[in-house]
């Protein structure tokens, strides 16, 4: 066992029979209910006064301050009273706030560079179990053996002779350097996405990009630290190579037809598309591998890029956002139609959604065989929020109008006349008896 941990435990047994032990405890106390004063204070006052983008996050810092103004009050209180006797249980208490510190920070880095999810929580309880378990290993003072247990379980993986410590350390870098490089990417891609200046696209892509090779120099970082030979890379490319020839070939697709969209500019986020002709609605989300499709009725549709580039996609607003609507209207052949396409472009120019320029334009379509076929061509800008209600609207205003103007509506009638009614009669009773007869 190590002297120093040793050292601490005898000294807490020999305190517990003494009033040192309760000088300690006090201090323990007074620290944390200190520490909670100041940062229940601190929190009062930036949610009253911060910036609405600072107290989203207040909460996360808040639970990362708690530990390390304890620790510091804990150590200021250590500092004093070991002039006059043991400080071992304070010696502890120390490292338990240690742990607790470097968690919640690692978990507050972490919630920033991941999306919320099965993944960050899993990511959560496996970070703050290995830090517990560790320091359980060190209090109890078999930490140097547990790692001469790693160092005795040795492996080769070709010419290289690797033993689980040195796995575990490789692995732990990585993902230090990995952590680092997100960290690092979060925060160039948040000022790209401020970036007004840039296009979407191109800030998009700048941040993959950007976001790709940190990743890669973080694990060549990584392995290096860790005393890798870097050689052993080439049997993964190897790898990677057969598997991109075989079944990854479609994945690869995606994400190349991904960097094609965002470098050439044919569809944007916001852009309203149509896909397959069967799938129409705004672009909320454009990355990599996939595009998000929000649908008017309000469901997503993730289509794989490849799928944009193979395929007709019809983008509505590629360079002008207006679209044109049109309405069918019929009147009867005794209606006044100079009358009926004022009421018509009138009507149009009432509602808020029809634009002035290009201005509405009624026209006679045709002479049908129950009416006059009239057509009322509009024009919007906000084509997302569909055309029914719109439709509906000006329907309504007409409908309202052309009773108010006396205007017919035809409808689809039919003439039967019946021809020698006294004939028929007679044929029908000769039809009758005849049936009788027979039964």
């Amino acid at each position: 066992m190590n002297q120093e941990i040793q050292l601490i435990w005898q000294e807490n047994i020999q305190d517990l029979s003494t009033p040192d032990v309760l000088w300690q405890l006090g201090i323990i106390v007074i620290s944390c209910s200190v520490a909670w004063l100041i940062n229940g204070a601190l929190r009062r006052y930036v949610m009253r006064n911060a910036p609405e983008n600072w107290r989203l996050g207040i909460g996360s810092i808040n639970r990362v301050l708690f530990p390390v103004s304890t620790l510091l009050i804990l150590l200021i209180g250590m500092a004093i009273l070991t002039h006059w006797q043991h400080t071992s249980l304070l010696h502890l208490a120390s490292r338990l706030l240690i742990a607790m510190a470097v968690i919640r920070l690692i978990v507050y880095g972490i919630r920033y560079v991941i999306s919320p999810g099965g993944l960050l929580k899993t990511l959560e309880n496996t970070i703050s179990a290995s830090i517990w378990v560790m320091l359980a290993f060190y209090l109890s003072g078999l930490l140097p053996e547990v790692i001469q247990t790693l160092k005795d379980i040795e492996f080769d993986i070709g010419k290289t002779n690797l033993n689980l410590h040195v796995v575990l350390q490789a692995l732990l870098t990585i993902f230090a350097t990995l952590f680092v490089a997100l960290w690092v990417s979060r925060i160039v891609e948040n000022k790209l996405m401020n970036a007004a200046q840039i296009n979407m696209n191109m800030r998009v892509v700048l941040s993959k990009v950007f976001r790709i090779a940190l990743l890669f120099i973080a694990i060549m970082i990584g392995l290096s630290a860790a005393g890798l030979d870097l050689t052993l890379l080439s049997v993964f490319g190897g790898a990677l190579g057969v598997g991109l020839g075989f079944g990854l070939q479609r994945i690869a697709s995606n994400y190349v037809s991904g960097f094609i969209l965002l470098l050439d500019k044919s569809m944007q986020i916001g852009d309203i598309v149509t896909i397959e002709d069967k799938h129409y609605g705004v672009i909320t989300d454009l990355r990599t591998r996939y595009l998000v499709l929000k649908k008017l009725d309000g469901t997503q549709v993730i289509v794989p890029n490849e799928m944009l580039i193979i395929n007709s996609v019809i983008n509505h607003s590629l360079t002008d956002r207006n679209s044109r609507v049109l309405l069918d209207v019929q009147v009867g052949y005794d209606s006044d139609l100079e009358m009926v396409l004022a009421l018509l472009k009138q009507i149009a120019q009432e509602n808020v959604r029809v634009l002035v320029t290009p201005e509405p334009v009624a026209t006679i379509k045709a002479f049908s065989e129950c009416g006059v076929d009239m057509n009322l061509s509009i024009w919007i800008s906000d084509t997302e929020n569909g055309q029914l209600e719109l439709k509906s609207e000006i329907l309504l205003a007409l409908w309202k109008a052309f009773k108010e103007k006396g205007i017919s509506i035809p409808f689809p009638q039919r003439e039967v006349r019946v021809l020698n009614p006294i004939e028929i009669k007679a044929d029908a009773e000769e039809t009758q008896t005849e049936t009788l007869n027979d039964e």
